[in-house]
């Protein structure tokens, strides 16, 4: 290994261990809050019962769909797990380092979808400029809303194109194959990851790419006031592909969850 490739190499490992101490609030103070929506994303499935109940990106769906994982990443690092389930305000918000919203709601998929609405982009733009991290998840085209979405996310230089990048067909997984650099910011100990049918960004100031494929912007970060914005084009790290049941060893989708929980607790002030 040449020198300077060395050192990268130990910076980056440096930054992956720092973000994990950020995140573990040192010194006694409260930890830091990653609030997951559930107002945009409202959907309810009848469970053995027959009592209706709510899944789909959720902390509590342990099934396929669920984000139980990703969330057990976050209270790992430190980090403390809610979710909202009403509309955006600057007071629900104020509890809140990070915020996710992820697949956001059609009619297709919730009889009465709440919408992003004027109000809600001035309480989350306001949020953010104040200092905090909020990630958008969209989902490939057909399967999220994105007219509203995308109001939001033009807000910081982002746009969801609303197509279906890396189609995969039944199990093959190597369709739905990317690379990630080394030293990569969001993702340090990864190198193979796997998304699918990916809604691709186009961005612009103060929006960059933090990854791209062949030409395409498949993540995007904006630098907003004092806050962060993360936007990918699918929900991508739900429990289906980072359990280790499904895909292959070589997609490192598992330790991509907890970079990108790290990576997320670094960013929030």
């Amino acid at each position: 290994m040449k020198p300077f490739r060395h050192l990268l190499f130990a910076a980056g490992t440096l930054l992956a261990m720092q973000s994990c101490s950020v995140a573990q609030s040192p010194g006694g103070s409260q930890p830091k809050t990653v609030l997951l929506d559930y107002y945009f994303n409202n959907e309810y499935k009848k469970d053995a019962s027959g009592n209706m109940v709510r899944f789909h990106y959720t902390w509590e769906d342990p099934a396929n769909s669920g984000f139980s994982m990703w969330g057990e990443r976050f209270r790992a690092a430190g980090a403390k797990t809610d979710s909202l389930p009403v509309a955006p305000t600057k007071e629900n918000l104020a509890k809140a380092s990070v915020y996710i919203i992820v697949d956001a709601d059609t009619e297709k998929e919730t009889a009465h979808p709440n919408y992003i609405q004027a109000n809600d982009i001035k309480a989350i733009t306001e949020w953010v400029k104040q200092g905090g991290v909020l990630v958008m998840l969209a989902n490939d085209s057909g399967n999220a809303e994105f007219k509203h979405f995308n109001q939001l996310a033009n807000k910081f230089g982002i746009h969801f194109n609303e197509d279906r990048y890396h189609l995969v067909f039944n199990n093959k997984y190597e369709q739905g194959a990317f690379i990630v650099p080394a030293n990569h910011p969001l993702l340090p100990n990864v190198k193979k990851i796997f998304l699918k049918e990916i809604s691709t960004l186009t961005v612009q100031q103060p929006a960059r790419s933090v990854f791209d494929d062949n030409g395409k912007v498949i993540m995007a970060v904006s630098k907003y006031g004092k806050g962060t914005v993360l936007a990918i084009g699918d929900p991508w790290i739900y429990n289906e592909y980072i359990d280790g049941k499904r895909l292959p060893a070589e997609y490192e989708n598992p330790q991509a969850a907890t970079d990108l929980a790290n990576w997320l607790l670094k960013q929030a002030k």
